[in-house]
């Protein structure tokens, strides 16, 4: 990573509450064609998140604390803010001095955006408007939130606009709020949230991701980070929802890949 930072554009993109098994079998049935063709050819890695919901999620992402390998660790990471005795930041990570890494790719130079998509990116209250607040310019809008069946398209809208607009290296950061509950309006008929209307949702997610993608390409090389903050149970064992420990929350879909320049 210190050799990606300050030469290439880093965008990180969640999923929000995208869970593992419906990601991958997706991708198995060949229903994610935009992102099949950056994915390795075995698809999504599996990895475990380190919280259960949105906020605490993204409060470790945001540290340098990604999904972390299943595999048994130590796993070196590949962004960290400088932490006395940490058994995970190597000679390849990037190092911060800064309490996040947003404000460390700001201070190496980095236009900092944040297009937000659920409830703990909004702006409306202080709790949300904490997680906006670590970035140089931050966008929410109720077209982006979990109410609007084109939602991401319009967050790549304005990301693609916001990248032509810029000239300095961006670290660009999307929550992509299409596959969190209510996305039953993604599977024609149906009357409830389920495991095929989250996967529904997915593919429409994939359906608009192409522009920003070319957006990326136009600019220069690219390091992308693709992975969803938490899982979400559909009567899994009986539960509900997230912000539970339960496999169908904790596992999650992680990626990462380079754009090269078009």
């Amino acid at each position: 990573m210190n050799q990606v930072v300050g030469s290439h554009d880093i965008v990180f993109i969640t999923l929000d509450t995208l869970r593992y098994d419906v990601a991958q079998a997706e991708f198995e049935l060949g229903h994610l064609p935009v992102l099949q063709r950056l994915l390795p050819v075995t698809g999504w890695e599996q990895r475990h998140t380190p919280g259960s919901f949105t906020y605490a999620a993204h409060h470790a992402y945001f540290a340098g604390f990604l999904p972390t390998p299943i595999a048994p660790g130590p796993h070196a990471r590949l962004f960290a803010t400088a932490f006395v005795g940490s058994q995970t930041t190597a000679r390849t990570t990037f190092v911060c001095q800064q309490a996040d890494i947003v404000s460390g790719l700001a201070a190496s130079g980095y236009q900092t955006i944040c297009i937000g998509g659920v409830g703990f990116f909004n702006k409306q209250t202080a709790l949300s408007n904490v997680l906006p607040a670590m970035f140089t310019e931050s966008h929410w809008s109720p077209g982006l939130g979990v109410t609007s069946l084109r939602s991401t398209e319009r967050q790549v809208a304005l990301a693609c606009r916001r990248l032509r607009e810029l000239d300095s290296r961006v670290f660009l950061f999307i929550n992509v709020s299409a596959i969190h509950r209510p996305n039953r309006g993604y599977l024609p008929g149906a009357t409830q949230d389920s495991l095929a209307s989250h996967a529904a949702a997915l593919r429409y997610v994939d359906s608009a991701l192409a522009p920003l993608w070319a957006a990326c390409q136009q600019r220069g090389p690219s390091f992308v980070i693709v992975c969803s903050d938490h899982g979400s149970a559909y009567g899994d064992d009986g539960y509900q929802g997230h912000r539970l420990a339960h496999e169908s929350v904790w596992l999650v879909p992680y990626a990462h890949f380079f754009l090269e320049p078009a």
